[in-house]
């Protein structure tokens, strides 16, 4: 028994508390009582948590018992009354919060493991491979494993905070751009300094803080911007020189650049520092004016066919001009029928991959260094599995392909005539059913059956159902499978055991019987989350990042200016909205 100090609406000492089996929803009426008050209109606060009526249905682990929430003897609660109606709200919103809280765990948990299976070369478990590519659409390997899966994974979070912040969740975009900032900063910083993913993150971070319009962020907007400004410079060349080699003479950069000077307009300004404010906003003003697109060139490309989001970026790309503008476009539209093709070219070779199986390290089989065998006269499946074996290192897999004893220990496993390939597909897939009967036998003995029946029950062979029926169909002292197989099918014998006479009702029962051989690999993985971020790629391309609306940015500018001019004839400062 415990002593509990309660202070606020009711104050006293609540004495001979079972932390094991009170619950929360006791505590409250408890004290809800000795207050002269609903329990609905009672709040309890213990170690700065909130005590809430569902963590009695055990979301800790447990039966949800006081002590398995943290309370503890002589623990001292606060309890606040508050109306019924403010109870209900807040107990939702922590709710929300904390459902909030689980999904941003998911999200990072789901991109972790994305970026592991995809990284590292290993057997694909999707039927689509996550690469690093840069802007031309080529594949690229950035460092070490470990550098390629936090870029990769830094890529992943990226792409997601900028899908909540096109959709207002500026919140959570915030988080997730914190945990790809995160995940960034896994990675060698040599090779960080060829990309300007990173500071167009930090620049997205400080968009967030923008628009959240919370002062308190300023210090650290300041920073970011500053990195961001110079990771830019680093990653695109001095005044984008060499980007603008890799874009041929294009200006993808220009709205990006906006926002930069807008954002640091808004924080000089903020700080005090008028003059500098509106230098970068005067910088801002002249590249929004930069940026808006022509009704009589708009309307020329739509006349063509294209959409108007379209044509609007490719005029915004290329500084208006229509001709360039045309030549994107067409560019555009081939490098999306190649990557359609890449698609269905790369979902072919995965299906291939995963008829090789996997290396002793869980790796794929290579298919170039496959090919390399293959061209200088080897069989194709005996090679795969020499490459298999001897984890990719194709001078080992020659070796073994070159030395008659080694050759001749491939060969079991991947014979060349089609009975004997025949022979091995068939042994794998009597595998297979036997791992599916092992787990359908579990799952009836755990219903209540003794197992000796259940495992002759299916012995006899038939369906699911069958084998229900015949069980419930045969006394339980006799479990042969010559009784079981000439038990009525009607189930007019009885059966001792206490279970459901129907049969339907009992399949359902066993279906939701969890599998106690083996985890389903949807059960390992978090695939609802993870089809949430590959959604998110595939619907993100080489230009994203600087394909951006600039409405909301040109009011801020005229805004800024506004107070700017506010603050400089009255010679006061004046916040924002």
């Amino acid at each position: 028994m415990a002593k509990l100090k309660i202070g606020g609406t009711w104050a006293g000492v609540l004495e001979d508390v079972d932390l094991d089996s009170w619950t929360v929803p006791k505590l409250r009426e408890e004290v809800a009582r000795r207050s002269n008050c609903s329990p609905d209109s009672i709040s309890l606060i213990c170690a700065g948590k909130i005590l809430k009526d569902d963590d009695a249905t055990g979301g800790h682990g447990g039966n949800g018992n006081l002590a398995q929430v943290g309370v503890k003897n002589n623990s001292k609660i606060l309890a606040s009354r508050v109306s019924p109606q403010e109870g209900n709200l807040l107990r939702q919103e922590i709710m929300a919060e904390e459902e909030r809280s689980r999904r941003l765990s998911r999200l990072r948990a789901a991109a972790t493991a994305l970026a592991e299976r995809h990284a590292d070369g290993s057997l694909p478990v999707e039927d689509f491979n996550i690469e690093v590519e840069d802007q031309s659409g080529k594949k690229v390997r950035l460092g070490s494993e470990t550098d390629q899966r936090a870029v990769m994974m830094g890529l992943m979070l990226h792409a997601k905070g900028k899908r909540l912040i096109k959709q207002g969740n500026y919140k959570d975009a915030l988080e997730v751009l914190s945990m790809g900032e995160e995940s960034f900063s896994l990675c060698d910083p040599k090779v960080i300094e060829l990309i300007d993913n990173v500071p167009i993150l930090q620049i997205d971070m400080v968009w967030c803080y923008f628009m959240i319009r919370d002062i308190r962020w300023l210090s650290d907007a300041g920073k970011r911007l500053e990195m961001a400004r110079v990771g830019i410079e680093r990653a695109h060349g001095k005044d984008s020189f060499r980007l603008r080699l890799l874009q041929g003479g294009r200006y993808p950069e220009l709205a990006l650049h906006l926002r930069l000077d807008l954002l640091e307009g808004v924080v000089t300004y903020h700080s005090g520092q008028l003059d500098k404010s509106r230098k970068a906003l005067d910088s801002a003003k002249a590249k929004f004016n930069q940026l808006q697109v022509p009704d009589e060139a708009l309307s020329f490309l739509m006349s063509m066919g294209y959409k108007e989001r379209d044509a609007k970026r490719a005029l915004r790309m290329n500084n208006q001009d229509v001709g360039s503008a045309i030549d994107f476009l067409a560019e555009e539209t081939t490098k999306k029928l190649q990557k359609q093709e890449e698609d269905i070219r790369r979902r072919t070779e995965i299906r291939e991959q995963k008829r090789y199986g996997m290396t002793p390290l869980k790796k794929a089989v290579d298919l170039e260094r496959l090919k390399e065998l293959v061209s200088i006269g080897f069989d194709k499946e005996l090679a795969a599995e020499a490459l298999r074996r001897n984890e990719n290192d194709t001078q080992k897999a020659l070796d073994d392909l070159t030395n008659p004893e080694t050759n001749s220990a491939l060969q079991p496993i991947f014979l060349l005539t089609l009975p004997n390939m025949k022979v091995h597909i068939e042994s794998r897939k009597r595998k297979r059913q036997k791992q599916a009967t092992e787990t359908q036998i579990e799952k009836v003995v755990h219903m209540g059956f003794e197992r000796s029946r259940v495992v002759a029950a299916f012995e006899v062979g038939g369906t699911l159902e069958e084998v229900i029926q015949r069980l419930t169909a045969l006394p339980e002292a006799d479990h042969t499978a010559e009784a079981i197989q000439t038990a009525a099918p009607d189930g007019s014998a009885s059966s001792s055991a206490p279970l459901p006479h129907n049969v339907s009702e009992m399949l359902e029962q066993i279906n939701d019987v969890e599998d106690p051989l083996d985890l389903s690999k949807a059960e390992e993985r978090d695939v609802e989350m993870e089809d949430e971020l590959s959604a998110v790629i595939v619907k993100t391309d080489a230009l994203a990042d600087y394909d951006i609306e600039v409405n909301i940015e040109g009011e801020a500018i005229t805004e800024y200016l506004a107070l700017i001019e506010a603050a400089g004839s009255s010679g006061k400062m004046a916040l924002s909205r």
